[in-house]
């Protein structure tokens, strides 16, 4: 029978008995009847005049070093829907879930490159599984089952306070067995080492499948920077991968150096349901001096299934004199997201504030 925990075009019509419920500001622990009750708020000057039920708690406020709670769901279900929008610099505001009261979180990034959104300037996107709407509406819809327990927590590493306007909307129902936990890891590397490949993801240990990659890239060198290929290690593979891409434009279902041409513009944004480049940073000639790119490309349709463990690299390659690859020394963050089962690997260390930052 339908169990309600996440539905499509193909099945929008099944009843299931399951329970809809939603966390904001105005409702912080998503219990039933208890929406928009809050006295005291954000918005209670602005409702001195109306009271209780007119928009009085639409948002919180992280101090400095404060990690906040966002969500703390007791029982089985699956979160379905996630809307944000974040004051402050969305590098040092950093997201992490937790699935069955694991003390590890399965999620771990900041919350603009969770979003797609590196460079917390607006691009639309326009994806099943991450939408970006004017002005700063992050939207998440990657389904996120849990048997146990729940636990969202924001930690706001800036040194001056943030407003965050949220809503996580999720249901109540059994989770099928062979349903898995979605994770998502944040990478860094500024510069990239000479002749080195960029890790997106090692260390996963499990059963599971990758499901998405976005890249936020800033080049360091004129001319093109995306010959690389991207390879995926499954399940005890040595020094060559068992999946090994073409070029960086092509993994992300483009050609030719996402180029039109000068009469055309150069490079050229576009979006998609499961691949984008989404925003493309261009210099100014004066302090804004390099190109930056954010690219997303989820595995929707094909999925990338792994029996015990995984690693991925992407190659960082542009050109040099005479024909000759050049190994690229470039600005690379990356969220991976994939599903497996627990329990979750330790992931490596967060940067610090100052090797988070776009600089």
């Amino acid at each position: 029978m339908y169990n309600g925990l996440g539905l499509s075009l193909g099945n929008l019509s099944r009843l299931a008995h399951a329970q809809t419920r939603s966390i904001s500001a105005e409702n912080i622990d998503g219990a039933k009847g208890k929406g928009g009750m809050a006295t005291e708020g954000l918005g209670a000057n602005a409702a001195r005049e109306l009271g209780q039920g007119w928009k009085v708690s639409p948002c919180i406020q992280i101090q400095p070093g404060e990690t906040r709670l966002l969500a703390d769901i007791d029982g089985s279900g699956a979160i379905q829907h996630i809307w944000m929008t974040p004051t402050g610099h969305w590098r040092f505001s950093i997201l992490r879930f937790y699935w069955d009261n694991s003390p590890m979180p399965a999620i771990e990034v900041p919350v603009g490159d969770f979003f797609a959104s590196a460079y917390q300037q607006y691009a639309q996107i326009s994806s099943l599984a991450v939408c970006v709407n004017p002005r700063s509406g992050l939207n998440c819809y990657w389904e996120m089952p849990f048997r146990k327990h729940c636990r969202i927590t924001m930690t706001n590493i800036a040194e001056e306070a943030m407003v965050l306007y949220y809503q996580i909307d999720y249901t109540l129902t059994d989770v099928p067995e062979d349903a898995a936990y979605l994770h998502a890891q944040f990478r860094r590397t500024n510069p990239l080492p000479y002749k080195t490949d960029y890790t997106l993801l090692e260390g996963v240990r499990g059963q599971g499948h990758y499901v998405g990659t976005y890249l936020a890239w800033g080049v360091n060198n004129n001319g093109w920077w995306g010959e690389g290929e991207i390879k995926f290690f499954i399940d005890g593979d040595g020094d060559f991968p068992t999946i090994c891409g073409t070029g960086t434009e092509d993994y992300f279902c483009g050609s030719y150096d996402f180029d039109l041409g000068k009469e055309n513009g150069g490079y050229h944004e576009f979006t998609t349901p499961y691949t984008g480049l989404a925003q493309v940073m261009r210099p100014d000639g004066l302090y804004a001096s390099q190109t930056r790119f954010g690219m997303y490309r989820w595995h929707i349709m094909d999925p990338i299934r792994f029996e015990k463990d995984l690693r991925v690299t992407i190659q960082a390659l542009g050109w040099r004199s005479r024909g000759r690859y050049l190994p690229m020394q470039d600005d690379i963050a990356s969220v991976a997201f994939w599903y497996q089962t627990l329990p979750t690997s330790p992931f490596p260390a967060l940067p610090g504030k100052d090797e988070l930052e776009i600089i």
